[in-house]
């Protein structure tokens, strides 16, 4: 019988378990274990030790249980007779599902019962080596990953095809119909579905030291010639369409409602500026005004100022002429006689005494009104008195402008006072 003297494993990654072909080894035996390994001892089908990744010199000082293993060899060698297993501890990719028949569900959006089918891929890794040797390997000769769901997605025993067919099967339906996914969108869900699936799945493949530590639903058939999916679209379809209508219905409104508002708000905007502009146009012209009323006024202060005299005698002269022009230039009176005249002499004096006593006028700016109007009656005194109207007095003239015939205290051009007048 030929011993080997190395114990080792390099073979394809797609493989789960490797029973080393021989099964009697010398002492000093090396075993080599890769970093993604693990190996695995077994006498009369139970397990004597596992060993991680590493090197080792098989001898019984180092390994105790190989005492139980020592057979005696020809030759007087000691040899031990064992099961070695290698299991690789990668993650398996890409292995490919399949459900082998439709699967019939209740769609809750609109009570119809459709058939799909489902398909994807998973990924599966060992985490448990005694396990997986004990439950699924026992004594043949290793697990391969296309032993798993088969040579294809839809045909083959693969070991674990069964269990993958019926938990995505018992689930789907009921992942539907709690989540309330409608079917049409049902590729907008793959990863809920997914996620929900591969939680059921592993609870039972932990029973076998496996786990799937992803799994995905990559696709789902519809039966898009079934008359019940057929109806199915057209009723998402309406009320799709319905939906949007709304939809834009309530954005115009929104917009006009917005629309109104900026009016309005644009609207008293306007109204406030435009009031702004009327406030702010009275305001310069009313400091216009009062400019042009400043200056005319100082113009006429600087006038009476270079002629020499007040603004109490500019007064006294301007009442003066208006009383000549208004109010004492002769005429009849009510009667028809001459006794008019002095009637309006008397009224213009009662009316500048009036004016003073309003305007609070001192005695000093009265008294030459009053001289005015009174010298102005004693002019018309002469004409007054008879029955027949007698010429005027030739008066006097003006030392300062020239004016002749002034019967007035005061010059009516110049205001200058008659130089002969008390």
């Amino acid at each position: 019988m030929e011993l080997i003297s190395v114990i080792k494993y390099e073979g394809s990654n797609e493989v789960f378990v490797h029973k080393h072909p021989n099964e009697d080894f010398n002492f000093g035996t090396q075993l080599i274990v890769h970093e993604t390994q693990q190996a695995l001892f077994l006498k009369d089908g139970k397990i004597v030790n596992l060993f991680p990744a590493g090197r080792y010199t098989l001898q019984t000082f180092n390994f105790p249980f190989l005492k139980d293993l020592i057979k005696l060899g020809t030759g007087g060698e000691n040899i031990f007779h064992a099961e070695v297993y290698f299991i690789n501890m990668t993650t398996q990719m890409g292995i490919k599902w399949g459900t082998d028949s439709k699967v019939r569900l209740f769609d809750p959006a609109s009570g119809l019962y459709v058939e799909i089918g489902a398909s994807g891929n998973f990924n599966l890794r060992v985490i448990d080596s005694p396990r997986l040797v004990l439950k699924m390997v026992g004594t043949t000769e290793g697990l391969l990953q296309s032993e798993v769901m088969g040579d294809g997605v839809s045909y083959g025993t693969g070991k674990f095809k069964a269990l993958v067919m019926n938990k995505v099967k018992s689930n789907i339906a009921r992942i539907i119909k709690e989540q309330n996914i409608n079917i049409l969108e049902i590729d907008s869900y793959l990863d809920i579905l997914s996620t929900e699936l591969q939680a059921s799945i592993n609870v039972t493949l932990d029973e076998y030291g496996l786990v799937m530590p992803e799994f995905y639903v990559t696709s789902i058939t519809t039966p898009d010639d079934d008359p019940n999916f057929i109806k199915l679209k057209q009723q998402f379809a309406d009320r799709t369409l319905k939906v949007r209508e709304e939809e834009v219905r309530k954005a115009e409104a929104e917009a006009a409602q917005s629309r109104k508002i900026l009016e309005a708000q644009t609207e008293a905007q306007l109204k406030m500026v435009s009031a702004q502009g009327e406030a702010e146009a009275i305001r310069i012209k009313a400091e216009a005004e009062a400019q042009a009323y400043k200056m005319q006024a100082e113009a006429e202060a600087a006038e009476m100022k270079m002629k020499g005299y007040t603004y109490q005698q500019e007064t006294a002269r301007q009442v003066g002429l208006e009383a000549m022009q208004n109010g004492i230039t002769g005429g009849s009176g009510a009667g028809g006689g001459s006794g008019a005249g002095i009637g309006d002499i008397a009224s213009l004096g009662v009316t500048l005494g009036a004016m003073g006593g309003v305007i609070n006028m001192t005695k000093e700016a009265m008294g030459p009104i009053m001289g005015s109007a009174t010298q102005v009656g004693e002019g018309f005194g002469g004409v007054i008195s008879g029955n027949t109207a007698a010429a005027a007095p030739a008066g006097w003239t003006c030392p300062s402008c020239g004016k002749t015939g002034i019967t007035s205290k005061f010059c009516p051009d110049c205001g200058t006072k008659n130089p002969t007048a008390p």
